[in-house]
C-alpha cells in the first residue's frame, strides 16, 4: 500500500531525512528525448544530494521500472512525458506532470516544484504544467489516439483477410454480387476477417473510454461501441460506425469520471470499480444510445433514402457527387450505408449506373490516405505509414474501412479530404455512365468483369484518389503548422523545433497506442521483446549520476575479465570499427558533413550506393533535425543503399551547425545506416544505447579528449 505524501520537506539540518524522488520520462516520437530527460533529471537531483530513480518508457519498452517499494518511500514523482503514463500506482504521492522537453531544459525547476505539487488521488486527472509541458496534448486528444492505436491491428488484420479471401476465393455472381462459395476455405478466412472488422468499432470506443476513466470505463466503452455499431438495436439498417464509437467512448469515459465523484459508504467503495461503476455506466450509456441517439440515426437513414430516390432523374454529375460525398463521409456508418444500399437496390431494377458511381467512390478513401503517407512521409509516423500500405491494399478490394484509422485520428483534415475525393470520383463515373452489376466497389470488381466502362472507372478512381491524397497532406500540413506555431521553410515544410524525432520510431500505441495509431497524429510504434531485452541487458541504472554509470560500466568490464576495447577492435556488435572512426571532420556544414560521414561508412564495403545513402540521410534531416543538443548529432538513414548495419563516428573541432535544440554546434557526430529489412529492433537498439550513453558528461569529455582513432574506439567500447 502506498504511504501518503507528507508536507513538503523543510529545514536543512543534517538530521533531515534525505529526499527521495521518482520520475518517469516518455517520448512518443523517438528514443533520444526519453533518455535525455532521464539523464538531466538524474544529474540535477544528484547535484542537490537528492536520491532519484527514473523509469524510461521509450519505444523499446519500459526500463528501470519503479517498483512498489520505490513508490512507497518516495516523496514525489515527476512525469516528464508526451504520452499517457499510468498514474494509478502513484496515488497518495505528490505528482508533477509536464512534457518531456521540460525534463530536458528545466530539471532543476521541476525538482523544486514537485515538492509542493498536488497529491494524486484515485481517479484524478493530473493537471498539466502551468508553464507549458513541451506541447502537452489535451486529455481528449490523447484519449482519441489511445482508441485509434488499439483499433489499428483490428482494421489491418480484418481488412487484409477479407481482401485476400475475395481475391483468391471470390467471383462475380449476377444474383449475389461478389461472392465466396459457402463452406469453402476462403469463406472461413473471410469470416475471420469479418470478426476483426466487427470488433474494431467497440475496441475504438472502449479504449477511448479507458484513457479517460481508467479500467472501470473499459466495459461501458466497449459495449457502448458495440451498440453504436449494431443498427438493429435501434431500428436502423446501418449502425453508427466509427463516429458513433467515438461518441460512446467519450460518453462512457466522462460518465465514469462523474460516477467516481459520487460519495458512497466505505463498505461499498471496494466494489465500485469492478461492479457498481461498470454496471451503472454500461446500462445508462446503452439505454441512452438506443432510445435517444439511435432514433435520430434511424430517421436520418430513412429520409436520406427517400431523398435519393427523388434524385434518380436529375443530372448524373450531381447525383454522382452526392453519392461520393455520402460514401466517403463515415465509411460504413449510416450515411455511407444509405448511399450504398440505394445503389444496391437499383441493380435489381436494371439501373446499374448508380452502383457504378458508388463503386468508383468506395476505394478512394483508403487509396487516398495510403497515397498521402507515401508522398509526404514526414507528416506521418512509422506506424501510420505501415497502416497506409495496408490501406492501399484494402482500397484495391473496395474496403473503405481501411481509411478509418486516419479519419479517427485527424477527422477535421481527413474526412473533408475523403469527401472531396469521393465526390470527384462519383461525378466522373456518373458523367461517363460507368455501370456496376454487383453490390461491391473498388478495382477488384473491374478486374472480375462486373464493371462496364472500365477505362473511365479507373480514371474516376485515380483522380479521386489523387484529390484525396493532395487535400489530406495540405490540410494536415496546415494543421501541424498552426499547432506547433512553426513557420514553413521553403522546400522543407514545417520544421518542428521541439521534437527532432529519431527515425521512424512512432507512435503507438500505443496501446497502446491510441493508437493508435495509431493511426494518429503522433502515435507510438511498439518494439519486440527481444529488442527491449537487448537494450536493457547490462545497462547501467539510468537513475544514477554520470560518474556512477561510468564506474559501473568499468566495473562490469573488469568483472567480465575483458579489456576496455573489444578484442576484435569492434563495438556496437561490430557495426563501428576503427575504419569508421575519424578524429577530425573536414566538413563545415551539415550537407558536407553527412557526405563525409557516408564516405567514412563506405570504408566497410557495406555501402552499395553512396549517393543514395547521402540523399536518404538528407531527406531524414528535412523531417526534423537530428541534432540532439549537448554538441551531439546522430544523422541516420534506413536504406538499401547499405548491405548491412553500419555506424560511423567523427569529431569536429569547430563544430557544425545542425539546428540542435540548445543551439550548440555538433562536435560529436555519429551516423547510423541500416538496410530497410534490418531497420526495426536493431536500429532501435543502436539508437537507445547511443542516446543513453551520450548523456553522460564524463563520457563526452573522454570522447573529445581521445587523441587518435584507437583511443576513440576504446572510449566508445563503453557503449553497451
Amino acid at each position: 500500500m502506498t504511504s501518503p505524501a507528507g508536507p513538503p520537506p523543510t529545514g536543512g539540518g543534517s538530521e533531515q531525512k534525505r529526499l527521495k524522488l521518482l520520475a518517469v520520462t516518455a517520448c512518443p516520437t523517438g528514443i533520444a528525448h526519453t533518455y535525455m530527460a532521464a539523464e538531466k533529471l538524474a544529474q540535477a537531483a544528484a547535484s542537490r544530494g537528492i536520491d532519484m530513480k527514473v523509469e524510461t518508457q521509450g519505444s523499446i519498452g519500459a526500463e528501470n521500472v519503479l517498483d512498489d517499494n520505490d513508490v512507497t518511500t518516495a516523496d514525489g514523482v515527476i512525469i516528464a512525458a508526451d504520452k499517457d503514463v499510468d498514474l494509478s500506482r502513484f496515488v497518495g504521492k505528490r505528482v508533477l506532470t509536464v512534457g518531456v522537453a521540460e525534463g530536458i531544459h528545466h530539471p532543476e525547476q521541476l525538482i523544486e516544484r514537485v515538492r509542493s505539487a498536488p497529491v494524486h488521488t484515485s481517479g484524478a486527472t493530473p493537471a498539466a504544467s502551468a508553464s507549458g509541458g513541451g506541447k502537452e496534448r489535451s486529455v481528449a486528444y490523447k484519449a482519441l489516439m489511445n482508441g485509434v492505436s488499439y483499433m489499428i491491428p483490428f482494421v489491418v488484420v480484418g481488412g487484409l483477410l477479407i481482401a485476400i479471401s475475395l481475391s483468391l476465393g471470390g467471383h462475380t455472381d449476377p444474383s449475389g454480387g461478389l461472392v465466396i462459395p459457402k463452406d469453402s476455405f476462403w469463406m472461413d478466412v473471410n469470416n475471420i476477417g469479418v470478426i476483426g472488422f466487427t470488433l474494431m468499432v467497440p475496441i475504438l470506443s472502449g479504449y477511448i473510454a479507458y484513457a479517460i476513466g481508467d479500467r472501470p470505463a473499459l466495459v461501458p466503452g466497449m459495449i457502448g461501441g458495440w451498440i453504436a455499431n449494431t443498427g438493429d438495436l435501434y431500428d436502423s439498417k446501418a449502425g453508427a460506425g466509427f463516429i458513433g464509437a467515438i461518441v460512446t467512448g467519450f460518453l462512457a469515459g466522462y460518465l465514469v469520471l462523474w460516477i467516481k465523484k459520487v460519495k458512497v459508504p466505505k463498505f461499498v467503495q471496494p466494489i465500485m470499480p469492478i461492479i457498481v461503476i461498470p454496471i451503472v455506466a454500461t446500462t445508462t450509456l446503452g439505454l441512452f444510445f438506443i432510445y435517444v441517439i439511435g432514433k435520430p440515426i434511424s430517421w436520418v437513414f430513412e429520409h436520406l433514402t427517400s431523398w435519393l430516390s427523388g434524385m434518380t432523374g436529375t443530372s448524373a454529375v450531381l447525383l454522382g457527387a452526392i453519392l461520393g460525398l455520402m460514401i466517403a463521409f463515415d465509411m460504413g456508418g449510416p450515411v455511407n450505408k444509405t448511399a450504398f444500399l440505394f445503389g444496391t437496390g437499383l441493380i435489381a431494377t436494371g439501373n446499374q449506373t448508380v452502383m457504378g458511381m458508388c463503386a468508383a467512390a468506395i476505394p478512394v478513401m483508403p487509396l487516398g490516405q495510403g497515397l498521402a503517407t507515401l508522398i509526404r512521409k514526414r507528416l506521418y509516423t512509422e506506424q501510420e505509414r505501415e497502416t497506409g500500405l495496408a490501406a492501399l491494399f484494402m482500397g484495391c478490394f473496395g474496403i473503405s474501412e481501411g481509411a478509418i484509422p486516419f479519419a479517427a485520428a485527424r477527422p477535421a483534415q481527413v474526412i473533408p479530404a475523403n469527401m472531396l475525393g469521393g465526390a470527384v470520383a462519383g461525378a466522373i463515373a456518373g458523367v461517363a455512365g460507368v455501370e456496376d452489376a454487383v453490390p461491391h466497389g473498388g478495382p477488384i470488381v473491374a478486374v472480375l468483369g462486373a464493371v462496364s466502362g472500365v477505362p473511365m472507372f479507373f480514371v474516376a478512381v485515380l483522380i479521386g484518389t489523387a484529390v484525396t491524397a493532395l487535400t489530406t497532406v495540405t490540410l494536415v500540413d496546415v494543421s501541424e503548422r498552426r499547432r506547433k506555431g512553426a513557420a514553413p521553410v521553403p522546400g522543407l515544410g514545417v520544421v518542428e523545433p521541439l521534437e527532432p524525432a529519431l527515425v521512424g520510431v512512432g507512435a503507438g500505441a500505443a496501446a497502446g497506442g491510441a493508437a493508435g495509431a495509431v493511426v494518429a497524429q503522433r502515435v507510438v510504434a511498439s518494439s519486440s521483446a527481444p529488442a527491449a531485452e537487448a537494450v536493457s541487458t547490462g545497462t547501467p541504472n539510468v537513475g544514477g549520476t554520470g560518474a556512477d554509470k561510468t564506474a559501473n560500466a568499468d566495473a562490469d568490464t573488469k568483472a567480465a575479465g575483458t579489456p576496455a576495447a573489444e578484442a576484435d577492435g569492434e563495438v556496437l556488435s561490430g557495426y563501428l570499427t576503427e575504419r569508421t572512426v575519424k578524429v577530425a571532420l573536414d566538413a563545415r556544414d551539415k550537407e558536407a558533413a553527412i557526405r563525409e560521414m557516408a564516405e567514412l561508412l563506405a570504408r566497410t564495403g557495406k555501402v552499395a550506393d553512396l549517393d543514395e545513402l547521402v540523399a536518404t540521410a538528407l531527406r531524414r534531416e528535412e523531417q526534423g533535425t537530428t541534432g540532439l543538443g549537448e554538441e551531439i548529432a546522430i544523422p541516420h538513414a534506413k536504406t538499401d543503399a547499405v548491405t548491412g548495419p553500419v555506424v560511423g563516428f567523427a569529431r569536429s573541432a569547430e563544430g557544425v551547425e545542425w539546428g540542435s535544440l540548445d543551439g550548440t554546434k555538433a562536435r560529436l557526430i555519429f551516423m547510423i545506416s541500416v538496410p530497410e529489412a534490418a531497420a526495426g529492433d536493431e536500429h532501435l537498439r543502436i539508437l537507445a544505447l547511443l542516446s543513453r550513453k551520450l548523456m553522460d558528461p564524463g563520457f563526452r569529455e573522454r570522447l573529445m579528449a581521445a587523441p587518435d582513432e584507437g583511443a576513440v574506439l576504446e572510449v566508445l567500447s563503453e557503449v553497451r
